[in-house]
């Protein structure tokens, strides 16, 4: 078994998953130990097996960004495979709040005339296009639809709202110029995730509260919501499932330095008093995310709301599974059912 593990940990020291996942099914339980069972749900044994080989490396506990910024970059390249060939991926630029953004289109070679404008994860603090390369060519390539990614400007050198602004401006630009991105502007969606999930609620309600144009879709992927309160998932995950309270802290204090402006709804959307008429609604949540019930007690205010729900919550999951594209079972499943969603609402 000691061996089998330090295999495992090479794999990984490699910037490669592949092969801990080639060894056969047996092998993997056995590597991955004894099922963990929390708040009813039971950790899916892939996810599993890649949190016990990088619980063997050196820790990563945030402490300067710049350091944040690079760790996030080797995770991605680690977890997400190989890059999916589009017919065209084009670097351009989008209006932000405050002059250009950087942003990257990926156009599948069956492109529907769709369109999900994609704010990244990352606390607001890390992550960029290169982080969400894989998974947006996934999603397109999956989904057969255009993903505009926009590189959205970050914290501490901008702190809230800043990103907010960015991502409705970005998301404006890319309904007034649909027909050049050549989609239809009636079929621009908005997602994100973690972050960029907070984003894009923030995008929809602002739509409406601004009278911008809506959003044909609004996708949350794990999205964290509120900056002020805190729920029970945060006391039930608070270390060891891809994101720590530590982290989320960490995250939470560079945004938002001042502590003020964390119940505005630029910053924590679920604190809105009114979300009717929001665009339709999907929401991804994880079992054994820390963040868990900000998207699931959004999702059922949503609904109270007259809002058009798709709320699935992945029971065997952690934070940021959209991005383990390396990793087989259920998260294959749960990406599956998102471009499913995706390619049936925009194409």
């Amino acid at each position: 078994m000691d061996a089998l593990l330090g295999n495992a940990v090479s794999a990984v020291q490699a910037n490669a998953v592949k092969p801990l996942y080639a060894l056969p099914t047996a092998v993997r339980r056995r590597l991955a130990g004894a099922p963990i069972q929390i708040d009813g749900n039971t950790l899916d044994p892939e996810v599993q097996l890649l949190l016990r080989v990088e619980g063997l490396l050196p820790s990563t506990t945030k402490s300067d960004v710049a350091t944040a910024r690079a760790h996030l970059r080797t995770v991605c390249k680690l977890v997400a495979g190989n890059p999916r060939e589009l017919h065209r991926v084009t670097e351009l630029t989008v209006r932000g709040a405050d002059g250009q953004l950087g942003a990257r289109l990926y156009v599948p070679r069956d492109a529907g005339r769709g369109l999900l404008v994609f704010l990244h994860g990352g606390g607001w603090v890390v992550g960029d296009l290169d982080t969400h390369d894989c998974l947006c060519r996934a999603l397109a390539d999956e989904a057969g639809l255009r993903i505009l990614s926009v590189d959205y400007r970050l914290a501490p050198e901008a702190p809230a709202p800043t990103a907010a602004e960015d991502a409705i401006a970005a998301f404006t630009w890319a309904v007034d110029h649909a027909e050049d991105l050549g989609v239809d502007p009636a079929l621009v969606a908005v997602g994100g995730d973690s972050a960029g999930g907070n984003l894009a609620a923030v995008v929809a309600q602002q739509c409406v509260s601004r009278d911008l144009p809506r959003p044909a879709l609004q996708v949350l992927l794990y999205p964290g919501l509120d900056l002020v309160h805190r729920r029970p998932s945060r006391d039930l995950f608070p270390d060891g499932f891809i994101i720590t309270e530590h982290d989320i802290i960490w995250y939470r204090d560079h945004y938002t330095p001042d502590p003020g402006v964390r119940p505005d709804p630029l910053v924590s959307p679920i604190l809105t008093p009114d979300l009717t008429g929001l665009a339709p609604t999907y929401i991804a949540t994880g079992g054994f995310d820390p963040l868990r019930d900000d998207g699931n007690e959004y999702a059922d205010a949503l609904k109270s709301a007259g809002v058009e729900v798709t709320h699935i919550c992945h029971s065997g999951l952690t934070h940021g599974f959209m991005n383990l594209l390396a990793v087989p079972g259920a998260v294959q499943e749960a990406r599956a059912h998102l471009t499913d969603h995706l390619r049936a609402v925009l194409r």
